[in-house]
């Protein structure tokens, strides 16, 4: 099974590559934190709430409305000064389909944009875990550099006694020199690379990364098989649900355009009064009250609705083919994010397996050096390669923890539990 060859092969892992001493934050822990105070996420959930008003909106289209008015002005036509006021109440009885048709609309585009929200708090996730994996590698590689230094230090120290005692020539104190400094020059890169991804990783998170656990189980929720992944990211990828909302609302909208050409049945009432101003005194007319019904028919439009019919099925089309497109970007991803993963998987066994023999090798190399059996070359290659080893492993496994997320994202399942 794909999870309990991670799990050993991490755990095999761990016990090669350096840890950090002391309290090392989790993965888990950096998820909850960027999912807590990560400000994109924070905007997309805001404008998803703005969102949300458009079916309400669309709902007030057929309800009763009122509103009320007034004036006051003077004249000098024997008036003087004179005011009205007056309220006016609409209710439309019959719309003929047009704010069905728009709620329906509205209601698609607002689950659209839930997906939309939902890919991209799965995209920050994603992010997440990148900046995790990196600066775990970079923290490894920084400690690899400065074990292999202490390392050296003590090898160029041991040289130079031989050396003084005639078992060891200057060419093997100045080969042991020159390798030292190479791992100093290393060890400035790392450091560098480090910083760096610092810095992401306080960019999405939200804070500063301490020590990292590298004790990192498995997604539970990651597919078992290619074929079950595909079948996930069918069902549940959120870009490709988000574009078959968008289908449904363009839908919605060619009945919303057909329904321009029916009639429509309102039902309107007003009451008003009137006052006047003459020789100082007020008087009122007569006040006035008005219940009627109104019919529109549209009769010519001049072609406008029919080119707007036209052009919501057209607008449907493109986005049946887009959905088509969706849903082979999400089956790509799936396979790419899938051999990503048997990739990384198949480099964090090699390692591991590599790690072990290099440890081996290093040791009895120094114990024949010891004895006069190998040389300092043989010394200096078989701490290369125990190096060279440690950054493998330590690749593969950041490697099989950015496979996974990605995974995790094309098949809808990358959510704050997914590396509990």
């Amino acid at each position: 099974m794909v999870e309990r060859r991670i799990r050993a092969t991490l755990l095999v892992a761990a016990t090669l590559v350096v840890a950090a001493p002391g309290y090392a934050e989790t993965l888990p822990e950096a998820i909850a934190a960027a999912w807590a105070g990560n400000p994109e996420l924070a905007a997309a959930r805001a404008r998803q709430e703005a969102l949300a008003e458009t079916p309400r909106q669309a709902r007030s289209a057929g309800r009763l409305t009122a509103a009320a008015s007034g004036n006051a002005g003077y004249d000098e036509l024997g008036y003087g000064r004179s005011g009205s006021t007056g309220v006016v109440a609409t209710l439309p009885i019959w719309t003929g389909g047009r704010v069905a048709s728009a709620v329906r609309a509205a209601d698609a585009d607002v689950a659209s944009g839930a997906e939309i929200v939902r890919d991209a708090e799965a995209a920050v996730l994603q992010r997440v875990v990148a900046a995790y994996a990196a600066l775990l590698y970079n923290q490894q590689a920084v400690e690899v550099a400065r074990v292999g230094i202490e390392r050296l230090d003590r090898q160029v120290a041991e040289a130079q006694s031989r050396f003084g005692l005639g078992q060891a020539t200057r060419t093997d104190v100045a080969q042991l020199q020159a390798q030292r400094a190479s791992v100093v020059a290393n060890l400035a890169d790392a450091e560098s690379a480090l910083a760096a991804t610092q810095a992401a990783y306080r960019a999405v998170v939200g804070r500063d990364a301490g020590a990292l656990s590298d004790a990192i189980a498995p997604s539970p929720l990651l597919p078992r098989t290619l074929a079950d992944a595909r079948t996930a990211a069918e069902r549940a990828n959120p870009l490709l649900l988000a574009q078959r909302r968008v289908v449904d609302a363009s839908a919605a909208r060619i009945d919303q355009a057909r329904a321009e050409r029916m009639p429509g049945l309102d039902l309107a009432g007003g009451y008003g009064r009137g006052w006047r101003s003459a020789g100082g005194d007020w008087r009122g007319f007569d006040s006035a009250a008005s219940v009627g019904a109104t019919v529109r028919i549209p009769l010519l439009t001049g072609g406008l609705i029919g080119s707007r019919v036209r052009q919501a099925e057209a607008t449907w089309r493109a986005d049946r083919y887009q959905t088509d497109a969706a849903a082979r970007e999400a089956v790509r991803g799936t396979d790419a994010a899938w051999a990503d993963l048997t990739a990384a998987q198949a480099r964090l066994r090699a390692g591991t397996e590599g790690l072990a023999a290099a440890d081996l090798a290093l040791k009895g190399v120094r114990a024949e050096y010891g004895f006069g059996l190998r040389s300092t070359i043989d010394i200096l290659v078989a701490d290369q390669s125990f190096r060279a080893a440690q950054l493998d492993v330590a690749r593969a496994q950041a490697d099989m923890l950015t496979a996974q997320a990605a995974l995790l994202r094309a098949v809808g399942r990358m959510q704050p539990d997914a590396f509990r």
